[in-house]
C-alpha cells in the first residue's frame, strides 16, 4: 500500500467517524425541545456542508494523477481542518 492509499484511508475512516457523530446528533435532535431542535439542524445543516466538501476532496485526490496529488491533498487537509473546527464549535453550541 503506497503512502497516498495510506492517507486516503485514514481520511476515510475520519470521515466514517463523523458520519457516525452526526448520526447521533440527529437522533438527538430529535427527540430535543422545539428551541434546542433547531440549533441542532441549524448546527446539522452547517456540518454537512462542511462533510459533502470533504467528501469531494477526498473522491478527487482517489482520482488524481499524481502530478495533481499534493495539491488535492493540501485542499483536502485544509477541508478537514475546517471540518473539525466546525465539529468543535458545534458541540461547544449544543452543549
Amino acid at each position: 500500500m503506497t503512502d497516498r492509499d495510506v492517507y486516503i484511508e485514514k481520511l476515510k475512516a475520519r470521515l466514517d467517524q463523523w458520519n457516525a457523530d452526526m448520526a447521533k446528533l440527529e437522533a438527538q435532535a430529535r427527540e430535543a425541545r422545539a428551541d434546542a431542535k433547531a440549533e441542532f439542524q441549524r448546527t446539522l445543516a452547517d456540518m454537512e456542508k462542511q462533510r459533502a466538501r470533504v467528501r469531494e476532496q477526498l473522491e478527487q485526490m482517489q482520482s488524481a494523477g499524481e502530478a495533481a496529488w499534493d495539491d488535492l491533498r493540501k485542499g483536502a487537509e485544509t477541508a478537514f481542518d475546517e471540518m473539525s473546527k466546525a465539529w468543535q464549535q458545534a458541540m461547544k453550541r449544543l452543549r
